[in-house]
């Protein structure tokens, strides 16, 4: 097993504000491990750009050939070298990887993150992440992909949903708040 008493999945559309979340959680020192990540590093290994339809080829590869719930799966292993109270999942997308997270871990709690349409493209002008989608069109057809895997399964089921519209203040504040009391919570 490992040593955390909470593992805490976050599951949202591309740019709903998971990544915020992850970087709030790192600065309270909460150990976080990103499951995109895990997808980049293969994309590298095949010695391919790190271009949005890449990391999409290669998430499907790894799902069609090792399970819905591949990418969690490749996940645990780095679970198991951490310790603390509580550890963030990043990236989760799908309801497979939830039932996967829930079984391996009884305290296991999915956070839902919602972001409309607008919001999230304006998000990815900011943002410039080589592997982001670079227009609407391309969002829209990177949500089609991730709903394929089950995202929205996996948004519904969560046990704490955020609706992250307003500024990116009071969503930071709504984070810290819900860190903090994750935390503390026995």
């Amino acid at each position: 097993m490992n040593g955390f008493l909470k593992v805490i999945g976050i599951v949202g559309l591309p740019a709903s504000g998971k990544g915020e979340f992850s970087r709030i959680a790192t600065e309270l020192r909460i150990p976080v491990i990103v499951m995109g990540d895990i997808i980049r590093a293969e994309v590298i290994r095949r010695c391919l750009p790190q271009t949005d339809a890449h990391t999409g080829m290669v998430a499907n590869d790894l799902r069609k050939g090792e399970g819905m719930d591949a990418i969690a799966r490749r996940t645990i292993p780095y679970l198991a070298e951490l310790s603390g109270p509580i550890v963030i999942i990043d990236g989760i997308r799908g309801d497979a990887e939830v039932a996967l997270f829930r079984q391996r871990y009884p305290e296991f709690i999915l956070v839902g993150i919602h972001s409309g349409f607008p919001s999230r493209v304006h998000r990815l002008e900011r943002r410039g992440r080589s592997d982001d989608p670079k227009a609407a069109d391309e969002l829209s057809r990177r949500d089609e992909r991730e709903r394929a895997w089950g995202l929205e399964n996996a948004l519904a089921h969560a046990d704490i949903t955020i609706e992250n519209e307003g500024s990116l203040e009071d969503f930071a504040r709504e984070v810290r708040t819900l860190l903090a009391r994750l935390r503390d919570d026995p």
